[in-house]
């Protein structure tokens, strides 16, 4: 189980995620749909909320208009030539709504840049963090981050709230991605499974699953360092539908039991035990399998739906219709001299 956390700013103003459900939208991948297939699908599933891994312009044009709130990651160290080029060009019409940063002086390079371009009301900058920060997380009300990590992390957080954003708007997202595993007891509560309930040593809080603990543990470490007030947002969860011989919990039927209990809860709108009132907001992984992802074979089965748009297991989506399938599933495998012929005929439906 690896864990990556977020911290995010935003004015009162910014609305970074709608509703509670998102999704990752990975494309390394020699078979998906293209975007704009991609951006009717997930209108056909009602999933308004997308986190993508670049600003491959091919992308954000197919969102143009969509009505789709987008998480982009980034890197580059130049903020303002980046932003002009990559996000204020296709601002207001592609709602873009977070940028992710990973060090304190290019994130305040970016929030800087988006201060001068007139943005700090539309859009939210982010820092990733390894799960490695957490000295512990069980139980969650224990939870603390390391001491040799929290001279990095505390002007992280003194940072986005003390700079010029509402403190009750900062947020630190928990971007906790499930693996396959093998204990039959996480397992079981990994899918938010009632018949598991434990409670922790320190408080009277009752948990069934593991996803809520992971989420209040962030919680709590963020509480001994004097920041309650900040937001956990899940970015990244989900199962594997096929793996190595070694990852025995990646198999179709725990995927669709998972995603599907997750789907459940989240549509829900309740807390956490330790934070009733704050709404679990996630992004589930993944859109789509990724073919050319390397790792274990775990890696490349994340999907909800195949390369053809349709589901890959019932979760209560239903995907794209068998015409719309077909049509995309001739340009999965085509030489040179057929692509434009097959761009064109997917883009005259």
């Amino acid at each position: 189980m690896d864990a990556v956390l977020f911290f995010h700013t935003g004015l009162l103003n910014v609305q970074a995620f709608t509703g509670t459900y998102g999704i990752n939208y990975g494309r390394i991948a020699d078979n998906i749909p293209p975007p704009e297939s991609v951006v009717t699908l997930l209108k056909a599933s009602k999933i308004k909320n997308v986190r993508i891994y670049d600003a491959d312009h091919s992308v954000l044009t197919a969102f143009k208009g969509s009505g789709l709130e987008l998480d982009i990651s980034i890197s580059e160290d130049r903020a303002m030539s980046w932003l002009k080029e990559n996000v204020q060009a296709f601002l207001p019409d592609t709602h873009i709504r977070e940028l992710q940063e990973a060090l304190l002086g290019a994130c305040k390079n970016i929030y800087d840049a988006l201060d001068k371009l007139q943005l700090t009301d539309l859009i939210q900058v982010s820092t990733a963090h390894s799960e490695a920060v957490f000295a512990n997380s069980y139980p969650p009300s224990s939870c603390t981050f390391k001491e040799e990590v929290i001279q990095y992390i505390m002007p992280l957080l003194q940072f986005f709230f003390t700079s010029r954003i509402a403190p009750s708007t900062s947020m630190l997202t928990l971007f906790w991605h499930t693996r396959a595993i093998q204990n039959i007891l996480t397992l079981n509560m990994l899918y938010l499974s009632r018949t598991l309930e434990y409670m922790t040593q320190k408080t009277d809080l009752h948990y069934d699953n593991m996803f809520d603990a992971q989420i209040d543990a962030a919680y709590a470490a963020l509480e001994a360092l004097g920041f309650e007030k900040m937001e956990v947002r899940v970015s990244e969860t989900g199962w594997a539908s096929d793996g190595d011989k070694d990852e025995a919990g990646a198999s179709v039927e725990n995927a669709r039991t998972y995603n599907y209990n997750l789907r459940k809860r989240l549509f829900k709108r309740k807390g956490t035990p330790l934070r009733p009132k704050m709404v679990v907001k996630a992004y589930v992984f993944a859109l789509f399998n990724e073919n050319l992802k390397p790792g274990p074979a775990s890696e490349r089965h994340y999907g909800l739906f195949k390369a053809d748009g349709s589901i890959a297991y019932d979760i209560g989506f239903s995907g794209l219709s068998p015409s719309s399938a077909s049509a995309l599933h001739l340009s999965i495998k085509v030489n040179a001299s057929e692509i434009l012929i097959i761009i064109f005929y997917l883009k005259s439906f």
